[in-house]
């Protein structure tokens, strides 16, 4: 089956709202991944002034991470499936955390004004039919200095965080495919053993003008799976 892009995947990630938040929820260090990777952009904590766009917020899991770190920060946090952005609006949150809706690739011509002083991007660039325009597009939203978290099942290359990958998902396919959303796990397993690398990935960011690039990984079950990628916009000191 090939993976699912566009409307469809939106349509997918709708159907899957409902019963989102509990598979998720059951991921060992799903949400402490996502606040290690908040902590990772430097920005230190209350994070008072500060920008931050949450680029594919789904159900609400990043834009929390985000609050939980820098509980002072701006947030404006975007999603391209109606379904998944209505769960998270109906959370409760302060009103420096606002919502729209938006799908990544459309950036250039959404209502989501910058500059950003930083974009966080969870579970995003794979699911995009291209990346690289996209990180066109947040590079161009970022201030100068600002930077880029993009936190992904992004696998090392070596055979066995790919074998325990593929086993990971197929042990969730059965209790997926019972709640009707077996089409967008199928998915799930199969972009990530189709997209890059997390080097390769990396690499995109310098590409289109990212520096101080890093690649980090996560602990637990997921190393060597999952990877923070920093990067950040050139400031006056890295042109000098």
């Amino acid at each position: 089956m090939p993976t699912m892009r566009d409307a469809t995947l939106a349509h997918a990630f709708d159907h899957a709202a409902p019963t989102y938040d509990a598979l998720v929820g059951a991921n060992p260090g799903y949400h402490a991944h996502l606040r290690r990777s908040v902590r990772r952009l430097g920005h230190g904590a209350p994070g008072r002034g500060l920008r931050v766009l949450d680029l594919g917020c789904g159900t609400g899991a990043s834009t929390a991470a985000l609050l939980s770190v820098l509980p002072e920060a701006k947030i404006t946090a975007v999603d391209a499936s109606t379904g998944m952005l209505e769960r998270a609006v109906a959370k409760r949150w302060p009103p420096s955390v606002t919502f729209a809706h938006a799908a990544a690739e459309d950036l250039p011509h959404a209502e989501v004004r910058g500059p950003f002083d930083a974009v966080f991007a969870a579970y995003l660039f794979r699911n995009t039919a291209d990346p690289d325009p996209v990180l066109s597009a947040v590079h161009n939203l970022l201030a100068p200095g600002g930077r880029l978290a993009v936190h992904d099942y992004t696998l090392s290359g070596k055979r066995r965080h790919r074998a325990l990958w593929t086993a990971v998902c197929a042990g969730l396919l059965p209790l997926t495919t019972a709640l009707g959303d077996g089409a967008l796990y199928r998915h799930l397993w199969r972009s990530v053993i189709e997209f890059d690398t997390a080097d390769r990935f990396a690499q995109r960011l310098t590409r289109t003008g990212f520096s101080r690039v890093r690649t980090l990984p996560l602990p637990g079950w997921q190393t060597g799976i999952t990877h923070t990628i920093i990067g950040q916009v050139p400031d006056k000191r890295d042109r000098a």
